[in-house]
């Protein structure tokens, strides 16, 4: 047995497996036990969600996992080890941990804070450095910008990403996620949903995520755990079959109104298709006069601009290029972008934010394409008639 827990070696799953045997935890002077003989198992590589009430017992659950929280009895294993066994400290260095507000040290900076796992892990400066750096750019931070700051000079959605970064620094197998996303505003928040997913193609890490909001839930659990008193589990099963099934009236009250078009956010940008094809990208490097010339011979009123990665950065009217001598500062800034794992849901609501279309980005914010409302709305169309047809309905 090792003193701390090993990568699994199957291909494009970096996870390990958990199981949780009847795991209680009673605390001293209460009747009733906090958790109780609780039973699951977690695959590798999957993001599996807790949603319940407050005081049910979720994040009790999930804390005893890496043992900030000590069971009083039952079994956990992580890729087959009984993590009970381990050293506690070996134990936490070995399973990232990430939760509301970032958690971040206030007087280390954005690399300081990235590095401090792999530095209790002895790794030497040069392969911390390099770590830091590729844990930034995996989480959209440039290092030349962000390595130096301070928390407090970062917005709520850039903590955020360096508390994930710090997570994975040390490339852990499991990672616990304790509503990471509640403070911030939902924009963010649908953006920071959109990040974890794309991360987790690129990874496949071991996912335990934490949350009261079950359409979070349903956006990002490859399986949700849905929980009463104590963390009784009132069903665990994939977000489609909870939608269309849900076991009793507890997960039917998480559930709501509307289950059917709830459904829609189980669909994904790329699971439609979006125009790929259809937008005429500029570099930002290119001279006004130049790309107007283009704009008038291709019959475009708007042209993308693009930075020298392909992201997108402004919309630009081919009125606004007329006496310009560079296309610094040209054109609307591009706000709310989509990824092909956000939801159509997500895709609608940035459609709408930027008047019409948006932009569909790829893994590292290069541009993939633009998705509209006509896309969307079509399938919304085609959802209602087969729900009208097999007899269900949609209700909203």
């Amino acid at each position: 047995m090792t003193d701390t827990i090993e990568q699994p070696t199957e291909r494009g799953v970096s996870g390990a497996e958990i199981t949780l045997e009847k795991v209680t935890k009673h605390y001293p002077n209460t009747k009733a036990p906090a958790v109780e003989a609780f039973s699951m198992t977690i695959p590798a590589g999957k993001i599996v969600v807790f949603v319940g009430p407050s005081g049910c017992g979720k994040t009790t659950t999930m804390r005893m996992i890496n043992r900030m929280v000590e069971p009083t009895s039952g079994v956990i294993t992580i890729g087959g080890q009984d993590a009970l066994s381990l050293d506690a400290d070996q134990l936490r260095r070995g399973i990232g941990y990430a939760i509301q507000q970032a958690g971040l040290f206030p007087h280390y900076t954005v690399a300081q804070n990235i590095a401090i796992v792999p530095g209790l892990l002895k790794w030497d400066r040069k392969r911390i450095d390099a770590r830091v750096e590729e844990m930034m750019d995996l989480v959209g931070l440039d290092p030349g910008t962000f390595a130096g700051r301070l928390p407090r000079q970062l917005s709520g959605g850039q903590q955020q990403r360096v508390g994930v970064a710090r997570a994975l620094a040390a490339d852990p197998p499991v990672l616990l996620m304790d509503e990471p996303f509640g403070a911030v505003d939902p924009i963010t928040r649908g953006n920071l949903q959109d990040e974890l997913l794309r991360l987790q193609s690129e990874l496949g890490k071991t996912i335990v995520f934490v949350t009261h909001d079950f359409d979070e839930a349903v956006k990002l659990g490859d399986k949700i755990a849905v929980l009463g008193d104590r963390s009784s589990i009132q069903q665990y099963d994939t977000p489609d079959a909870i939608l269309a099934n849900p076991a009793n009236d507890t997960v039917a009250g998480f559930v709501g109104a509307g289950a059917s078009l709830k459904q829609l956010t189980l669909m994904r940008v790329r699971d439609v298709e979006f125009h790929r094809d259809d937008v005429m990208a500029i570099g930002d490097h290119e001279r006004p006069a130049a790309v107007a010339e283009r704009m008038a011979s291709a019959g475009r009123t708007y042209a993308l601009v693009l930075d020298e990665r392909r992201r997108p950065q402004r919309w630009v009217h081919v009125r606004e290029l007329a006496g310009r001598q560079s296309l610094d500062g040209v054109g609307k800034v591009v706000g709310d972008s989509v990824s092909p794992a956000s939801t159509l849901q997500d895709a609608l609501e940035a459609i709408l934010t930027e008047g019409g279309r948006a932009v569909v980005t790829g893994n590292r914010g290069e541009l993939l394409g633009t998705i509209d409302i006509d896309t969307v709305t079509s399938v919304i169309a085609n959802v209602r008639e087969e729900h009208a047809s097999d007899g269900t309905g949609v209700t909203g």
